[in-house]
């Protein structure tokens, strides 16, 4: 266990067993990666029960953590609410498109073979708007996510080696199998506060704070307040609060702040949980008749189209950082350590983004949304979210990351 702070001052130090770039790239990885590269984070409405702070023996943050990385919960039910605000302009649905799009799977538009079942596509709707959640698990070979929509329903269900996605809205099924029944499928967007506190406890390293912060009730259940603080300048932020079970260590509610402030930009917490054991019929599952049934084993099989899954670039940043960037680019890099962190890599293009005579009324409708920059690297756009920000210089670098804006100008410039 690496030392931290803590409500008892332990002295933050560095994981001995994991390399440096592993280190920088995990923190990379939270708020851009995990979250839907750089448009997506995850928030929740901040009204989850809460009856007073319960009076809890005293912990350190080190062994709250421990019993974090020690929680062995097999059996589980329960209600998670989770909105996105990424304090983008509306542009009537656009951007839901543009993230289907962009997750290139079956179903996205962009396969006429695909399935709308398809998870890979299906859960990067939890990037935006307000979504509830009935999630469900029977040890590592049984687990059920439900996402509730208006009128409609997609489930994903793993029992076994059968994994069914099935969307009630189109009655279309997505099916495909894992590799022994003992083996939970990755679903590649983060749905539950242990999924959030898992990414953020990666990137607890010393250039991070972290300490009790008293009690709370989540869901009913007693539980401690672990904060989690960038100690730099720079990043965009704020605090990760983590509500940890008091009884089974189980993270219930995540909360993510910016530092700007205001509301969350990541915040996902149970609104109903429950340990006991789920009735085996939660995961039977049988496609309905007349749905139309998507084998995703076939599909596959099939050649690429461009597409590329959110968790390829957590790889890409674990292993092809010194060679091979994302697709049309001549590496990527990370730069800066801890908290300002920040990804590069260059398109091998120039100009870029198109400007409103050089695109059209995508370049103008693009660069609207953008603050110009300029510095000793030339000049360029800063794409800003309230956590993840981009620029994209003249020349076809891109640098980005949860830091400010000057804090990219600093970089681009170093970087000549």
């Amino acid at each position: 266990m690496t030392p931290i702070d803590s409500d008892d001052n332990t002295t933050a130090g560095t994981d001995e067993d994991r390399p440096a770039g592993r280190r920088r790239a995990a923190r990379y990885v939270v708020p851009v990666a995990v979250m839907g590269v750089a448009a997506a984070t995850i928030g929740l409405v901040p009204a989850l029960a809460d009856s007073g702070d319960p009076d809890l023996p005293k912990v350190t943050a080190e062994q709250l953590i421990e019993k974090i990385a020690k929680a062995d919960v097999q059996q589980l039910s329960g209600t998670v609410k989770i909105t996105t605000d990424l304090g983008l302009p509306n542009l009537g649905g656009l951007e839901s498109g543009l993230m289907s799009g962009m997750s290139g799977g079956p179903g996205s538009g962009g396969d006429e073979d695909g399935s709308a079942a398809d998870p890979s596509a299906k859960l990067t709707e939890l990037v935006s708007g307000t979504h509830t959640l009935r999630v469900a698990a029977d040890g590592p070979d049984r687990q059920k996510l439900s996402l509730l929509e208006n009128a409609a329903e997609y489930s994903l269900i793993h029992d076994g080696k059968d994994v069914w996605g099935y969307d009630s809205e189109s009655n279309e099924v997505y099916h495909s199998t894992v590799p022994g029944s003992a083996e939970q499928p990755e679903t590649e967007v983060p749905a539950t506060p242990k999924d959030f506190a898992d990414q953020a406890l990666k990137a607890v390293d010393d250039t991070t704070s972290v300490t009790v912060d008293g009690t709370a009730q989540v869901a009913g259940r007693d539980a401690y307040r672990l904060v989690i603080k960038p100690k730099q300048s720079g990043s965009t932020v704020g605090a990760v609060t983590v509500a940890v079970d008091a009884k089974t260590g189980m993270p219930l509610k995540f909360t993510l702040t910016p530092q700007s402030g205001g509301a969350a930009v990541v915040d996902a917490g149970f609104t109903k949980v429950s340990f006991a054991k789920p009735d085996a019929s939660t995961f039977d599952f049988t496609p309905p008749k007349g749905a139309k049934v998507t084998e995703g084993d076939e599909v596959a099989k099939e050649p690429e189209h461009g597409r590329k899954a959110e968790g390829d670039l957590a790889k890409e940043l674990d292993g092809l950082r010194e060679k091979d960037g994302p697709s049309g680019t001549d590496g990527l890099e990370v730069i800066g350590e801890g908290w300002n962190s920040i990804a590069t890599f260059d398109t091998g293009g120039q100009g870029g983004m198109p400007t409103a005579s050089a695109g059209g009324d995508l370049g103008g409708f693009l660069g609207s949304f953008g603050d110009q920059v300029e510095g000793d690297f030339g000049s360029g756009t800063v794409f800003k979210t309230r956590l993840v920000n981009a620029l994209i210089t003249d020349d076809g670098k891109v640098y980005a990351g949860a830091v400010t804006k000057d804090a990219l100008v600093k970089a681009a410039d170093a970087a000549q």
